[in-house]
C-alpha cells in the first residue's frame, strides 16, 4: 500500500491529464456558497450604510458558521447577535458588532431569493433593536412578519 502525501500531484491514472477548475475563478458559479452568503450580507450592509451611514459608522458586522450554544440549550437557534463591548474596557474603541450565522439562515431559506429576504429581515431588525428604533423606520420596505 502506497502512502500519499498531501498537496503532491502525481499523473493522472487513465492519460487524460490533470484536472482543473470547471469554471474561471471570476465566474459566479465557481464561488463557494459562504462567499455568495458574504456577498449577500455586504450588499444588505451597503445599502443600510447609504441610509444610516452616520449611526452605523461605529458597527462591525459579521459572518460565522454557526452560534455557539451550549450541548443542553433547548430553543430556537439564533440567527444573529449583537454584541456589545464590555463596559468596563476603558478604551471605547471596541465597536458594536453584529453577527450574523450563515448555517441556521440557509437552514431556513428554500432559494436564493428566500435567503436574501431573511438576510436583509435580520439586519434591519438587529439595525433597529441597536438604535432603539422600529424595523420599519430602518427600512421603509420592511415587511413585519405575520405571526
Amino acid at each position: 500500500m502506497r502512502s500519499r502525501v498531501a498537496g503532491v500531484r502525481r499523473r493522472d491514472r487513465r492519460g487524460r491529464g490533470l484536472r482543473g477548475p470547471l469554471a474561471p475563478p471570476q465566474a459566479p458559479v465557481s464561488r463557494t456558497r459562504a462567499e455568495r452568503f458574504g456577498d449577500l450580507v455586504d450588499d444588505e450592509v451597503r445599502r443600510l450604510g447609504a441610509r444610516w451611514g452616520r449611526e452605523l459608522a461605529r458597527v462591525e458586522f459579521a459572518v460565522e458558521q454557526v452560534p455557539g450554544v451550549e450541548p443542553w440549550f433547548d430553543g430556537p437557534v439564533p440567527l444573529g447577535q449583537t454584541v456589545a463591548p464590555p463596559p468596563a474596557s476603558g478604551d471605547g474603541g471596541r465597536p458594536v458588532r453584529i453577527v450574523v450565522f450563515r448555517r441556521p439562515i440557509e437552514a431556513r431559506a428554500n432559494d436564493e431569493a428566500e435567503l436574501a429576504r431573511l438576510i436583509r429581515d435580520l439586519l434591519v431588525e438587529e439595525v433597529a433593536d441597536l438604535l432603539g428604533l422600529s424595523p420599519e423606520s430602518v427600512d421603509p420596505s420592511y415587511d413585519t412578519p405575520d405571526d
